[in-house]
């Protein structure tokens, strides 16, 4: 396992694989939800939105887009955050897949501040969202895909772009593979949970993705559990002190 780990797996999710999905898809993507909470996966995504909105001054009015998103569960937390912080936060969740646009659709049906957006990440428009987030999305992608995935991230975004993903490691994967297994019988949870942890990243793999970005302001930072928050800052971000996490 720790020879494995070594270097990120290669191989696709079942959730790659568009030309399937339907009533199982959307099951996992529930399922999901539970490994979300249980891991803490939204503490990355409201560290780098919270860091890029003090670095813009604290604007009152504030937007996201979730590249992405799934079921968009982690943004639960950074509309509690906006609340508590008087922010008027508006948030938009972009997936390719209709099930994850179902699932998000019905997650939030309550919720005004969200809207969801069938979209590829490729053809966001320029300048669509003060931040775009990616959070567990990027591992999706092969080395040589990052940076133009990553660019176009920055394109649509004002202001940044904030990354939130998995640590590879052999502690997360053996506590996600139990847990996919306690949790769910869902086939795309058990094949997919273990396998996004080996797809995950290092701090070599973030270097990497810095320099063929040239980017002056990329700040990363550990998160527990064993996940990576990644901030990139653009000209309007790019004085900002990253030095003390919060």
């Amino acid at each position: 396992m720790y020879r494995a780990l070594k270097e990120r797996d290669l191989r696709p999710e079942l959730m790659d694989d568009f030309s399937k999905g339907g009533e199982d898809l959307r099951e996992a993507l529930r399922h999901l939800r539970r490994l979300n909470r249980v891991f803490r996966a939204a503490a990355p995504t409201l560290y780098g939105v919270r860091r890029l909105w003090e670095a813009t001054g604290r604007p009152r009015t504030f937007t996201v887009l979730d590249a992405g998103a799934g079921s968009g569960d982690v943004n639960r937390r950074l509309l509690g955050w906006a609340e508590a912080s008087g922010i008027d936060m508006r948030i938009t969740l972009a997936d390719i897949t209709q099930e994850a646009c179902d699932e998000a659709a019905a997650f939030f049906r309550d919720e005004p501040r969200i809207e969801v957006r069938r979209c590829n990440v490729l053809s966001l428009e320029e300048g669509c969202a003060d931040v775009v987030t990616g959070s567990q999305f990027l591992h999706h992608f092969d080395r040589a895909e990052l940076p133009g995935v990553v660019g176009r991230m920055l394109k649509g975004a004002r202001h940044g772009v904030v990354i939130n993903d998995i640590h590879r490691h052999w502690i997360p994967w053996s506590a996600v593979w139990v847990a996919a297994r306690v949790l769910s019988r869902n086939r795309y949870i058990r094949h997919d949970g273990p396998l996004s942890v080996a797809k995950g990243f290092r701090s070599a793999d973030w270097e990497y993705l810095k320099e063929q970005l040239g980017a002056e302001s990329f700040h990363y930072t550990w998160v527990p559990l064993f996940r990576y928050a990644v901030v990139i800052g653009k000209a309007s971000a790019s004085q900002a002190d990253w030095s003390v996490p919060r």
